[in-house]
């Protein structure tokens, strides 16, 4: 018989282990009005099959999005106008980047890496926001992880099987 201890503890693993299985965020705080280096960590790949495409969609408010080059991997880019026009360092902006790809690779299931891209958080978003970045993982012989669960009211992403990763904005520290 398993003594309570050891069966917390394997409850514990058990939950960890599913957290790490979905694309994560590195950082999840960002400040509004600043800059936000969004690190996609893809810790697996298709139920076994290697991973060949990231597709984020950029969510409103994140501005002058740039993606980070990968060696092996070709970038594409989506230009989009915003629902807005929103204020960056002094001038308006209405348009920008709303799509990143990363394809052309090939990342074994049972390998690790991260998918960088930098975007400045529009100052119009207030702190206490929670900002969800839908992502697409395609991998081999056609199989597909999509990413992009956005909970519901009163829900949270643990009630989902493949919730979209999240930051949330915070105060800026008082100096």
């Amino acid at each position: 018989m398993l003594k309570p201890m050891a069966i917390a503890f394997l409850a514990v693993a058990c939950a960890a282990g599913a957290a790490n299985a979905h694309v994560t965020l590195e950082q999840n705080q960002a400040q509004s009005g600043k800059a936000y280096k969004a690190v996609l960590r893809v810790g697996h790949g298709c139920e076994g099959k290697a991973t060949i495409k990231i597709r984020v969609k950029i969510p409103e408010g994140l501005l002058s999005a740039k993606p980070m080059p990968k060696s092996g991997w070709t970038i594409d880019k989506v230009n989009a106008a915003y629902e807005k026009s929103y204020d960056l360092y002094g001038k308006p902006v209405k348009e920008g980047i709303s799509e990143i790809t990363w394809s052309g690779g090939n990342l074994a299931d049972d390998e690790y890496d991260e998918f960088v891209f930098r975007a400045t958080i529009a100052k119009e978003i207030p702190p206490k926001t929670r900002i969800y970045v839908p992502v697409v993982q395609e991998c081999t012989e056609g199989a597909v992880e999509r990413w992009i669960e956005i909970p519901a009211a009163g829900k949270s992403s643990d009630d989902y099987e493949a919730p979209a990763p999240y930051f949330d904005v915070v105060e800026q520290p008082r100096s």
